[in-house]
């Protein structure tokens, strides 16, 4: 009999478990709370094991040919001038800049159109409730309608809503940074470098390119005040406007198209918890494991969904499987959420004088690094701590992930 997995999340980790799951027999429904799928959202790398994963996927050279073509790092100070300059890696591990940058909503988009023919979509619903019987889990949409499953998945983001259906006592762990991811207009001064400029009072602005013919832009600041992630637009507008009024180079720019422009919010939280699955109901990518802003989130989530159904294919215990899903997952999450909060004091600088040893290390470390790959260590994130065991793709299916 055909199992059925029911996941929530058209982001990224849900359409690659829907993929990974399709090759292997199942079938899926993906339920997104949203419209349409998004088109929204930052530059987005791949690296270590994620590479890995969409290489046994079939997707990495269309993943490559839609990279964003950003060519490297470039710290800035408030005038534009460089402070230090890091280029792009020429692999997928080291760098701020990896060889594989995308946006991620093309990301979702790829693995959108390599699912949409096995997966049934359903866009603007959600899960209300979950039932467990002994051989399946009955969910209720909150359209009313209820659909019965092997498995739940819930593959959404950091502030996920469905969470609490699998793990009801999860708590958030707050970082105090605050991020504005806005599309702006491109212009001819627009270069193909990731333009970073920090300056007091821990704000940051900084411009990256994208393929799609406009600038991404951002505009970064901790605070200690909560829920400005939840506010309208018009008030988070508002606050950037009065938070980075004074701060110089492109910030003026970026604030003048913020009425207009599209624009998303996100207070940056992590997500610790000691389990990630109830029965048949199991969490995926920052549902479970939020690092905060580290850059491993999409390598986490396909890599998540590559094990969970391997492991899946290899056990028809869904209880065996998910235990080991966890057993290989959990050292690789657990490296990327390794992060001392001092350190996101010190790349968010609040004083002149932490502004200026912080440009002065920066300076120091772009010399160095042509000779020593100081950088490589210190900007890369570890995207290769885990045993990606490997899961052979079904022979029948072979053909279809080419």
């Amino acid at each position: 009999m055909t199992r059925h997995a029911l996941i929530s999340g058209a982001s990224v980790g849900g359409p690659a478990l829907a993929h990974e799951l399709n090759t292997r027999g199942w079938r899926t429904t993906i339920v997104e709370r949203y419209p349409r799928l998004r088109d929204e959202g930052q530059n987005i790398d791949v690296r270590g094991a994620g590479r890995i994963v969409l290489r046994r996927m079939g997707l990495e050279a269309e993943a490559l040919a839609t990279s964003t073509t950003e060519v490297g790092t470039r710290f800035v100070d408030d005038r534009g001038g460089t402070v230090g300059e890091f280029p792009a890696g020429e692999d997928d591990l080291h760098g701020p800049t990896a060889e594989l940058e995308i946006l991620r909503g093309e990301m979702a988009r790829i693995l959108y159109e390599h699912t949409a023919d096995d997966t049934d979509y359903r866009f603007g619903e959600q899960i209300a409730d979950l039932t467990d019987a002994d051989d399946h889990v009955t969910a209720t949409l909150a359209s009313g309608e209820r659909i019965d499953a092997d498995l739940v998945v819930v593959a959404e983001g950091t502030r996920s809503r469905t969470r609490t259906l699998v793990v009801p006592d999860a708590q958030l762990s707050e970082l105090g940074l605050v991020i504005a991811n806005i599309t702006i207009p491109r212009t001819a001064d627009d270069d193909r470098w990731w333009r970073w400029m920090h300056t007091t009072r821990t704000r940051g602005v900084s411009l990256r390119p994208d393929n799609v013919g406009t600038t991404r832009a951002m505009l970064s600041f901790l605070t200690d005040v909560r829920g400005l992630e939840q506010l309208d637009h018009d008030d988070q507008v508002m606050i950037l406007r009065k938070t980075f009024a004074d701060v110089g180079w492109e910030a003026p720019r970026v604030l003048a198209a913020l009425d207009d422009a599209p624009m998303y919010v996100d207070a940056v939280a992590q997500v610790r918890l000691d389990r990630w699955s109830s029965g048949r109901r199991v969490l995926l990518g920052d549902a479970a494991w939020a690092t905060g802003p580290f850059g491993t989130g999409t390598t986490l989530a396909l890599t998540g969904a590559h094990v969970l159904a391997g492991e899946l294919d290899r056990n028809a215990d869904h209880r065996v499987a998910l235990q080991r899903y966890e057993e290989v997952m959990r050292p690789f999450v657990a490296e990327a959420q390794n992060v001392n909060p001092r350190m996101i004091r010190a790349v968010n600088p609040g004083s002149r004088a932490a502004l200026v040893a912080q440009q002065s290390v920066l300076r120091t470390v772009a010399t160095l690094q042509r000779w020593t790959g100081l950088a490589d260590r210190l900007f890369s994130p570890p995207a290769d701590q885990v045993e990606l065991p490997d899961y052979p793709v079904p022979a029948a299916s072979r053909a279809s992930v080419g």
